[in-house]
């Protein structure tokens, strides 16, 4: 139902921008249509891969070892590895999304599952050294990742009290 909501809210604000748009800028609109294209062609081949590629990796996903080291009674441990993963686990948020999906399914506990999401989106690795590192430098990648690290920490110890 959530989805549903989202795609509702996300849609009805697009139709709202184009609208308003149209109003009062008309002349924007061939720029507009021609921006949007380029983007949709751009990222259509990258969705497609990434959507494919997450669900092979996502059936590959072992549930033995999900239920055995993410479930809710990992306690500590099962946070601990989740952060490791979701720090090195490459792609965007298809492929970490389908994964942390995947190892819902599988038996993995909130409180993984949150340690894992929020360490990939304020850690990962590939992204980290792919772009901050040359872009802001290592001594500032270096100071937003060890004041982020314990968060993902920090809050799977949460989701697991919540859950």
């Amino acid at each position: 139902m959530n989805i549903l909501i989202g795609t509702i809210l996300i849609w009805g604000a697009a139709f709202w921008a184009v609208r308003h748009l149209h109003r009062t800028a008309p002349e924007a609109r061939p720029e507009l249509y021609r921006r949007a294209g380029q983007t949709f062609l751009f990222m259509l081949p990258r969705l497609a891969v990434g959507l494919i590629g997450a669900g092979f990796l996502a059936a590959l996903l072992p549930g033995a070892f999900v239920q055995r080291w993410l479930s809710a009674q990992s306690g500590l441990s099962g946070i601990l590895l989740a952060t490791g993963f979701g720090v090195l686990t490459p792609g965007g948020p298809f492929v970490a999304f389908a994964i942390g999906a995947s190892a819902l399914k599988a038996g993995a506990g909130a409180g993984a599952l949150v340690a894992y999401v929020t360490s990939w989106s304020l850690v990962s690795m590939v992204r980290t050294l792919s772009y901050e590192v040359p872009l802001m430098g290592r001594r500032f990648t270096l100071l937003r990742v060890m004041i982020s690290l314990p968060a993902p920490i920090l809050l799977g110890l949460i989701a697991s009290l919540a859950q």
